[in-house]
C-alpha cells in the first residue's frame, strides 16, 4: 500500500507539472515563451509557414526583456542603442546586451557553462567545435525550433543549413556562416581596389600605372602637390594600422588581394591558379607587398604612426585627406568622398595597376565561416530563433546594412528599392543625426552584432528590377548625376562604378565560393602556430621600418629563421593540405 500511494502521488505531481505548460529550459511558463503549442502545428506535426507567424505573437514577452548576444565580431560592449535597438525593441520587445571578445572571453564564459542567448562565432573551426563539443549551443532541429520559429531561414538557405551540419561533429545543425550567396554564379561587389586621389592624379595629367611599385613614384608626386591635410598636418602616401594583424600583418597580407590573393593560413592562396604560397616565400606575394611599404617608408611616404595609431585614428586621416592610397574603399573612398570635398573637387577613387588582378568573392550559397548559433542554456530559444530569421529576411537584412524602412530606404512605385534623403545622407556620413523618433546618429545605432546574414551582393527577393542589397549597385542611384569629380573618373574609365571598370578591363580574380571549413589543429600545432604568428607580425613591422634595402633584407632573414625555429615548416604543411581541400571543393563547385 505504501509502495502504491508512492507511485500515485508521483504520478499526481507529474500531472500537476505538465498543466503548468511543460517550459523548457527552466523557464516558468507564466512569465517566459511557452514554446510551440500543439495548435499551431499542422496535420504533418511541424508547423506551416502561416502558423510560424501566428507562433511569433504568442512569444513576445509582455514585459521587456534582455537578451545576451555574445560576439566574436563586434567592436562594442554594451546595451544595443540607437535605431537598431529601437527596431529590435519595437518587433520583440527585446533589449540585446552585446557582449564583445576580450582577451580569456570565450575560455571564461565555456567554463561557466553558458555562452549566452544568441552566440556568433568569428570562425566555424576550432572555439566553435569546442562549443559543440562541451554541449553549450543548441540543436535548431530540436523540438522543431527551426520549422516553427525560423520559416525564412529553412526554405531560402537550405545549402548553408546542409554545410552546417556536415562540419558538426555529431552532424546536428547548430547554425549557418555569414554571407550567405543567392547564386554561385555571381560575384560580390569589389571592395579590395587601390583608392587614390583622383584630384591630385587628374592634375598629374594621369600618368600610366603599370605594377604596385610604380604607385610609389605616383604617392609622392601627389604629396610634393598636397604637403598639408585639411587639418595643417602632415600627408602620407599610405597610412595603416595594427589592430587587425592576425597570422600576418593585416594591411600587408591584403595587398595581395590586388593580385588574386586570399589570406590562407600562414600565406596566401591564388585563385586564379589555386596554388598556396607561404608567407616567407622568397620573392613571393606577401614579401613584395612588405617591400612595397618599407619603399613608402624609405621615402617619408609611410604615416610614421602606422604601427602604433588605433584604427579609428588611421580613418580620421583618411577622412581628412592625410593620406592618398589604399587598398579597401571603406577606409579611403568611404570615408572621404563627402560632400564638402566632392563639391571642391576632391575624391578618392579606384584606378588598378595594369598588372593587377583584384580579388572578389563569389557568392557562397553555404554561406562563410561566422556562425550564427544559439546558446544551449538560453531560456528564450524561440525568440533567439525569431530574431535571427526575421534577419534573414529581406526587411530585416536591408534594415542592418541601411536603417529602419520609410525612414533611410523603402521601395518606389515601381517597387525598386531607393534611399531616402536621410538614407543618403547616412551612407554618406555616418555621424549624420536619425530623425522619426530614432535617436542618436546612424553610428550609433548600427548593428553591434557585426555579422550578415546574406551577402550584401545577394539578390533582394522584394526588389522588382532584381536589384541586389547593395545600393551602390541599385538603379535608382546609379542612374543619378555625380559630382564633377566623379564624372572625371567616369570619362576617363568608361564606367559607371568600379564593378564595370574592373570587369570589364579583366582587373578581376574570382574566389569561387564553397563549402570549406577550417579543421582544428592539435594542441601542439596551435602552441607552434601562436608562437610562429607572432614572429611574422613582429618582424614584418621591423621590416617596414627598414631605414634601407640592406637592413629590409637582414630583418626578413632573421624573421624566416625564426619562425622555422618555431615551427613554421610544420604550419606550412598544415596549410599545403587544407589548400589541396580547398582546390577540390572549388573543382566540384566548377562542375
Amino acid at each position: 500500500m505504501k509502495n502504491f500511494l508512492a507511485v500515485l502521488l508521483l504520478f499526481c505531481m507529474a500531472l500537476s507539472v505538465m498543466a503548468c505548460g511543460g517550459a523548457k529550459n527552466g523557464q516558468d511558463s507564466t512569465t517566459e515563451p511557452s514554446g510551440t503549442s500543439e495548435a499551431s502545428k499542422d496535420d504533418t506535426g511541424g508547423s506551416s509557414e502561416e502558423g510560424a507567424k501566428d507562433n511569433l505573437a504568442d512569444i513576445i514577452p509582455k514585459d521587456t526583456i534582455t537578451l545576451d548576444v555574445y560576439t566574436q565580431l563586434a567592436n562594442y560592449s554594451g546595451e544595443q542603442i540607437g535605431w537598431f535597438g529601437q527596431v529590435i525593441k519595437e518587433k520583440f520587445n527585446v533589449k540585446l546586451n552585446i557582449i564583445n571578445e576580450g582577451e580569456g572571453t570565450f575560455a571564461t564564459r565555456m567554463e561557466s557553462g553558458n555562452l549566452g542567448d544568441i552566440v556568433v562565432f568569428g570562425n566555424d573551426s576550432d572555439e566553435y567545435l569546442q562549443a559543440i563539443n562541451a554541449g553549450l549551443l543548441l540543436d535548431w532541429e530540436e523540438d522543431n525550433l527551426l520549422q516553427d520559429y525560423g520559416a525564412y531561414i529553412k526554405e531560402n538557405m537550405q545549402k548553408a543549413l546542409e554545410k552546417n551540419k556536415k562540419i558538426s561533429p555529431d552532424g546536428k545543425l547548430y547554425g549557418f556562416g555569414h554571407n550567405v550567396g543567392s547564386s554561385s554564379s555571381e560575384h560580390e561587389a569589389f571592395f579590395y581596389r587601390p583608392d587614390i586621389r583622383w584630384d591630385l592624379y587628374k592634375k598629374l595629367g594621369y600618368p600610366e600605372v603599370n605594377t604596385l611599385e610604380d604607385f610609389v613614384d605616383l604617392l609622392e608626386k601627389m604629396v610634393q602637390l598636397e604637403p598639408t591635410s585639411d587639418t595643417g598636418g602632415k600627408t602620407y602616401g599610405v597610412s595603416l594600422f595594427p589592430d587587425w594583424d592576425g597570422n600576418m600583418v593585416m594591411m600587408v597580407k591584403a595587398t595581395g588581394a590586388l593580385y588574386g590573393y586570399d589570406e590562407f593560413g600562414f600565406g596566401l592562396y591564388n585563385v586564379n591558379t589555386q596554388t598556396y604560397e607561404d608567407a616567407l616565400k622568397k620573392d613571393g606575394m606577401y614579401l613584395r607587398a612588405l617591400k612595397f611599404y618599407n619603399q613608402l617608408y624609405q621615402r617619408g611616404l609611410l604615416d610614421p604612426d602606422s604601427m602604433t595609431q588605433t584604427y579609428d585614428e588611421m580613418i580620421e586621416k583618411y577622412k581628412t585627406g592625410a593620406a592618398f592610397f589604399n587598398i579597401f574603399d571603406w577606409m579611403a573612398s568611404g570615408v572621404y568622398n563627402n560632400d564638402d570635398h566632392l563639391d571642391k573637387g576632391k575624391a578618392m577613387m579606384p584606378l588598378a595597376a595594369n598588372d593587377q588582378k583584384n580579388l572578389c568573392y563569389g557568392l557562397n550559397i553555404n554561406g562563410g565561416n561566422r556562425v550564427w548559433t544559439i546558446g544551449a542554456k538560453t531560456n528564450y530559444p524561440e525568440l533567439c530563433m525569431a530574431i535571427i530569421n526575421w534577419l534573414s529576411t529581406p526587411e530585416g537584412t536591408m534594415v542592418s546594412f541601411y536603417g529602419p524602412k520609410g525612414v533611410t530606404w523603402d521601395y518606389d512605385d515601381q517597387g525598386r528599392p531607393y534611399l531616402t534623403e536621410l538614407g543618403e545622407a547616412t551612407q554618406k556620413d555616418g555621424e549624420t543625426q536619425m530623425t522619426n523618433g530614432y535617436s542618436g546618429t546612424f553610428n550609433d545605432g548600427t548593428n553591434k552584432i557585426n555579422n550578415t546574414t546574406w551577402s550584401k551582393d545577394a539578390v533582394n527577393p522584394e526588389a522588382s528590377n532584381g536589384d541586389t542589397y547593395n545600393s551602390n549597385r541599385w538603379e535608382t542611384r546609379l542612374s543619378r548625376p555625380v559630382k564633377e569629380i566623379e564624372q572625371d573618373w567616369r570619362n576617363f574609365t568608361g564606367a559607371l562604378d568600379v564593378n564595370e571598370y574592373l570587369e570589364k578591363n579583366g582587373y578581376i580574380s574570382i574566389s569561387i565560393g564553397t563549402s570549406y571549413s577550417e579543421p582544428p589543429k592539435s594542441d601542439e600545432l596551435t602552441f607552434k602556430w601562436n608562437q610562429v604568428a607572432e614572429t611574422i607580425k613582429t618582424y614584418s613591422w621591423k621590416a617596414i621600418y627598414a631605414k634601407n634595402d640592406d637592413e629590409f633584407e637582414s630583418i626578413v632573414e632573421e624573421m624566416i629563421q625564426k619562425a622555422n625555429d618555431y615551427g613554421y615548416q610544420q604550419c606550412v604543411e598544415f596549410q599545403q593540405e587544407q589548400a589541396r581541400i580547398r582546390t577540390s571543393l572549388e573543382n566540384e563547385s566548377k562542375q
